[in-house]
């Protein structure tokens, strides 16, 4: 009889510096329970009484067809609610109104950045004057941040190869289909 094959993990205390500690709180951001629900509560708040600039840019995004990059509007990415997100892109849409506090954006800018989001800004003045002139640097942002991913992709695809893909097999006309395990 062989000896069975168990995965073996390695002891906590043999950790090194270079793996991530586990975050036990906040759906894997380090904030509290009680915390991120007050955020969702905001960002709930937020999308019920739009500004009037968010509004503009939903409606025209609305108008758009981006396939699997769409966006969705006001987001909880950690502790920052986003005005328009696209996941897939890693690129978020923020709108700048008259009364924000810079030094907080830019220090959530760069904790997005940190964690693949890129955020691009758009002053809420030039909505309001004119959402077509406005979603010409949006489109722009958008090409260069799927340009980015996409030779991301194929560096990452030279570097490890692809995986190959299985055939499908076609059914005949007579076959079932199994049920899935």
């Amino acid at each position: 009889m062989t000896p069975r094959k168990t995965l073996q993990l390695r002891d906590p205390s043999e950790t090194t510096d270079d793996t991530p500690a586990l975050k036990k709180k906040g759906r894997g951001w380090e904030i509290s329970e009680k915390r991120l629900d007050k955020i969702h509560e905001r960002a709930r708040y937020l999308r019920r009484h739009a500004s009037p600039a968010h509004k503009a840019l939903a409606a025209r995004f609305a108008k758009e067809d981006f396939g699997k990059y769409k966006f969705t509007r006001h987001t909880v990415v950690g502790s920052a609610i986003l005005d328009f997100v696209s996941h897939p892109l890693g690129l978020a849409i923020a709108i700048d109104e008259e009364n924000q506090n810079d030094t907080l954006a830019k220090r959530r800018d760069k904790s997005l950045a940190s964690v693949g989001i890129e955020v691009f800004r758009v002053p809420a003045a030039t909505i309001l004057e004119d959402v077509e002139v406005a979603m010409q640097p949006i489109f722009a942002a958008m090409n260069a941040r799927y340009r980015e991913k996409q030779t991301a992709r194929r560096e990452h695809q030279s570097k490890y190869g692809s995986t190959p893909r299985r055939p499908r097999t076609p059914r005949r006309d007579g076959d079932r289909e199994r049920p899935r395990r």
